[in-house]
């Protein structure tokens, strides 16, 4: 017959026919169509059957009933809190190994024929066409949509992301290497989704929501990967100070609470230092931090993990990996997941910082499913649409308003150069997205200028209004002074003739990029910033020699820290400080600047006379 539907039917033994007939009737009764079957035997389905018939299979098996009561088993006790979790699982799946009781099978097989399967699985299927690399074409899975989660065999899970007729291209969150022409993959009518919430602190996953860290994860809310960015009418103005610790970047490159500020530089320039340091900065200030590795190298994500832990700060933080030797997919995803994960701390009036390293090599997973999917390359080879894969992403990022809860997420982007070409495809695009950038340059990191900043080519669009009241009245000048300088030493050196207000000049920009030099997870308070840029300010550092000025701004705080503390603790409260502080500020500055001279007067006496001596 044209209208007859033809499937197959995978049994647990071999059915007389009278048990087939009845099948078959039950089918033809549900479809509306005249059913016939191929029937195999399947012994690992322990009982009943499942059929795959009109792009659906049917799943009424007993291997399947035992798999749903084992989750659900799991399920009810991670709910009841039951601390013997092993025991059930354990017990429940050796259960699921033991011989199968034939009587039980057989009365499973009855009673579902005759409800026919109410508590079954009825889901979209279709046969993989081809698979290479990581990405396979799938014939006849009807009314799938974009982004959607698909099921494979084997445990394997992909997603919808060409929809091209009656063929789906989709990629897979494995090696993909079970999965061949022929193999069964069905739609699961979602999208992809990540699980969000408090219990996510301190773990690290991979995109798809899988632990990494060897502990078992259970959260009861997900959430798509991708959402619609907040609307204008939800956001309000960055104001609010995102402070990273860094003297160089929160005094001349401030960030606001969401703000989108993009970290770029050559490799081996600090930009994931910086990263990490913002994040150590927020220990005390109740912001989350959410870190997501794409396409790192799995013993640089151990490395950071391991950094953040020494320090106490993986309490407040969430990592989301995807390492080199996951697929593109996987890649591909996790800028998402980890927004997600932190979009949803947002809304639930929260102040998170998400640091994305890095959205180059995003690009070139990206690149890589597009060209398998037989998307046509544009410029550079990337395709057309990769603009928005990048955008859509970090317009996400936004500071709320009071009526959908307050909170912000801030997200600093990291991107790669080659031999600092900036005006490359990819980091053009995301310059033109992001609120400014914070450029590293390699002749500064190799001069060991750390943080390597270029105030020339970095900028906050934010601006100042990003600011504590305190960093404002004592960096005004501190971004001019720093350019002027970078631009008269390039021509200095070629130069024996240097009138004295150059020279003065130049004194005092070598003083300043001393002192906004920085060791690597030693961020600075804002009032120990005030400190040092107030010596700065009132000609302190003038007398000092270049080579000792790193050394007097560590003894200058702890001598502050040890007289003044209760001052520090006042500016950090309140983020300004009043004429009276100023002056005792000022004073311990001179106080200590009297001292350190004659410090070193001494020492300087002490190797002379030793010279003298030999």
């Amino acid at each position: 017959m044209d209208n007859e539907l033809r499937g197959v039917l995978w049994t647990s033994e071999a059915f007389d026919d009278a048990q087939i007939d009845r099948i078959v009737e039950r089918f033809t009764k549900l479809l509306k169509k005249p059913v016939t079957f191929d029937v195999q035997v399947d012994t690992a389905l322990l009982g009943g059957f499942v059929a795959r018939v009109d792009g659906k299979i049917y799943d009424a098996s007993l291997r399947g009933k035992l798999s749903r009561i084992r989750l659900q088993a799991i399920s009810s006790a991670i709910e009841a809190g039951d601390d013997k979790l092993e025991t059930v699982v354990l017990e429940d799946g050796a259960f699921e190994e033991a011989a199968p009781d034939k009587s039980i099978a057989m009365e499973e097989l009855q009673r579902q024929v005759e409800l026919f399967i109410p508590h079954g699985r009825v889901y979209e299927s279709g046969t993989v066409k081809s698979s290479s690399d990581g990405v396979v074409f799938i014939d006849d899975l009807k009314g799938r949509h974009y982004g959607e989660l698909l099921e494979f065999e084997n445990e394997v899970y992909g997603m919808a992301m060409e929809l091209a007729g009656e063929r789906v291209g989709a990629v897979l969150f494995a090696d993909g290497e079970t999965i061949k022409a022929g193999s069964h993959v069905s739609g699961s009518g979602r999208v992809v989704e990540i699980p969000v919430g408090d219990g996510l602190l301190g773990r690290v996953i991979d995109p798809i929501g899988r632990p990494l860290d060897g502990s078992f994860l259970h959260l009861d809310e997900n959430r798509p990967v991708e959402t619609p960015a907040p609307r204008i009418i939800d956001r309000q103005p960055v104001n609010e100070a995102l402070a990273t610790g860094l003297i160089a970047i929160d005094s001349m490159i401030p960030i606001g609470r969401g703000q989108r500020e993009l970290i770029i530089g050559d490799r081996q320039t600090g930009k994931t230092q910086i990263a990490i340091d913002a994040i150590l900065n927020q220990r005390d200030s109740g912001v989350i931090c959410v870190y997501c590795a794409i396409g790192q190298k799995a013993s640089t994500v151990a490395q950071l993990i391991g950094s953040l832990s020494e320090a106490d700060a993986m309490r407040y933080s969430v990592i989301v990996a995807a390492t080199a030797s996951d697929s593109a997919a996987l890649q591909y995803i996790a800028p998402y997941a980890a927004c997600a994960i932190a979009e949803d701390f947002m809304q639930r009036g929260r102040d998170v910082l998400i640091v994305y390293d890095d959205l180059s090599k995003h690009a070139v997973a990206y690149r890589t499913i597009s060209l398998l999917l037989h998307r046509p390359p544009g410029r550079e080879a990337y395709p057309g649409d990769v603009f928005y894969l990048h955008s859509r992403l970090l317009e996400r990022s936004a500071h709320l308003n009071a009526e959908k809860g307050g909170g912000s997420m801030t997200a600093l982007p990291i991107v790669e150069t080659l031999a600092g070409d900036i005006s490359a495809y990819i980091p053009t695009n995301i310059i033109s997205i992001t609120d400014g950038q914070i450029f590293l340059e390699s002749e500064l990191f190799n001069a060991g200028i750390r943080p390597a900043v270029n105030v020339g080519l970095s900028v906050s669009r934010v601006g100042r209004s990003a600011q504590k009241k305190a960093m404002r009245k004592v960096s005004g000048t501190l971004r001019i002074d720093l350019a002027q300088y970078r631009e008269l030493a390039v021509f200095a050196q070629f130069s024996s003739d240097i009138d004295p207000s150059t020279r003065a000049m130049l004194d005092r920009g070598e003083r300043l990029t001393q002192l906004l030099k920085q060791d690597k997870q030693h961020p600075l308070k804002l009032s120990e910033q005030v400190a040092l840029l107030l010596a700065f300010e009132s000609q302190a550092l003038k007398a000092i020699p270049i080579r000792q000025v790193t050394r007097y701004a560590d003894g200058l705080l702890a001598s502050i820290h040890t007289r003044k503390s209760d001052l520090l603790g006042q500016i950090d409260a309140s983020g300004d400080f009043d004429d009276v502080t100023r002056e005792e500020l000022l004073t311990s500055i001179a106080e200590f600047s009297e001292h350190f001279q004659a410090l070193l007067e001494r020492e300087e006496e002490r190797k002379n006379a030793a010279m003298a001596v030999q």
